[in-house]
């Protein structure tokens, strides 16, 4: 892969990070913490509040985890390897990098 095409790969990988920035901000309000006071919410309203908390976190965690596969894919550009498939060494095509960045293997090695 050529110079232009790798700075193409960092700006989308750091466009997405910002991304996921944006929805971490957003994000915040429906992580704090449930009122235990049942006068104030009723039974019910109160299991509604602990199922947004609860997928709020799980949504929370998924965004980690593809900020960590986006830093990876960034120290991939830096040491030359992005691009190149982590099982067999042949290069990953680039519409596969397109739709997903952190991807660090081929389709054929990543379809088993």
């Amino acid at each position: 892969m050529d110079e232009r095409v790798l700075h193409r790969f960092r700006d989308l990988i750091h466009q997405r990070m910002r991304a996921l920035d944006e929805e971490d901000a957003l994000g915040q309000e429906g992580q704090n913490t449930v009122t235990l006071d049942q006068q104030a919410i009723g039974r019910l309203s109160r299991q509604d509040a602990l199922l947004s908390q609860s997928m709020a976190k799980a949504t929370q965690a998924r965004r980690d985890a593809t900020r960590r596969a986006l830093h990876a894919g960034l120290v991939r550009l830096d040491e030359g390897e992005f691009g190149y498939c982590d099982d067999c060494g042949e290069e990953i095509a680039i519409k596969r990098l397109e739709l997903d960045p952190t991807a660090s293997r081929c389709i054929s090695c990543a379809s088993g």
